[in-house]
């Protein structure tokens, strides 16, 4: 198998080698070869070459990095593997629990929309502006383990009513 394609000046003959080892070299205008069949030849080693470039570069890089330690496959990170048509029964579950989830969001707003001012404030504070706790603390003139305890009553509160 080559390795390489052979250049454009040098595509005036072909070469070819037989399984003993022996060299046979196919020049044009003899025996009714033509440019065109010597073309043809090359052509087709061209795309040989293309196609092994391909292999070498695919199967090593790619298909080891789509299986995990325990040589299973990784389908999850190798879109070629994934089936693309939808499996009924998963979508089925998946609407029902999109469903569920859009239930128990809404249940949270609920629940969250019953507490007092100081702990929506607080709440807030950690989830949608993404403070730390610390900071919290040190804007409020309390430690950091008060912080905490009122977020844990704050949890129970909303569990007892979810």
């Amino acid at each position: 198998m080559r390795k390489y394609k052979t250049t454009e000046k040098n595509r005036t003959s072909y070469t070819y080698f037989s399984i003993d080892g022996s060299k046979i070299k196919i020049m044009s205008d003899e025996e009714g070869v033509s440019n065109t069949v010597i073309a043809a030849l090359h052509a087709f080693d061209d795309q040989e070459v293309d196609a092994k470039r391909r292999e070498d570069y695919h199967a090593p890089v790619h298909l080891e990095s789509y299986q995990t330690a325990s040589d299973a496959d990784a389908s999850d990170r190798n879109p070629y593997l994934i089936d693309p048509e939808p499996n009924p029964l998963e979508c089925l579950i998946a609407s029902l629990d999109a469903d569920a989830h859009a239930d128990r969001l809404a249940r949270l707003r609920a629940a969250t929309d019953s507490l007092p001012p100081q702990q929506k404030a607080l709440i807030q504070k950690v989830f949608d502006q993404g403070r730390t706790y610390v900071d919290i603390a040190a804007e409020e003139g309390v430690t950091e383990a008060a912080i905490r305890n009122r977020l844990k009553k704050i949890f129970n509160k909303l569990r007892k009513k979810i």
